[in-house]
């Protein structure tokens, strides 16, 4: 017990150590770097609309579908709101989302 008790020590200071040697350090010639811009509470990055299009184009003929629309995340998630804001975004009515159309961002609700 006391060689557990002896080596899960060691290993926590270990893990403290390792840990402390994870911060940057500053720059040479005294100067500091800007710090970081602070989380946005938890809020996910905004992903690249082009990237997601990219994605949602299974079939890289440059339009979404609403059957690849409802193939990616927000159709597995919830079918229904997916096919409204499909109808929303898609404004010309031709049943494909343009990257024009899926970037276009919608009207935003008054309060």
């Amino acid at each position: 017990m006391k060689y557990i008790t002896s080596f899960l020590t060691v290993l926590a200071i270990g893990s403290v150590l390792a840990l402390a040697d994870d911060k940057p350090e500053a720059p040479a010639g005294g100067e500091s770097k800007p710090a970081a811009p602070a989380a946005d509470n938890g809020a996910k990055p905004k992903r690249d609309p082009a990237d997601l299009f990219k994605k949602l184009d299974t079939n890289g003929d440059g339009k979404i579908s609403l059957d690849e629309f409802l193939a990616g995340p927000m159709g597995k998630k919830d079918p229904e709101k997916a096919k409204e804001i499909f109808k929303k975004k898609d404004k010309d009515g031709d049943g494909f989302l343009t990257l024009e159309e899926f970037s276009a961002h919608g009207e935003k609700k008054a309060k």
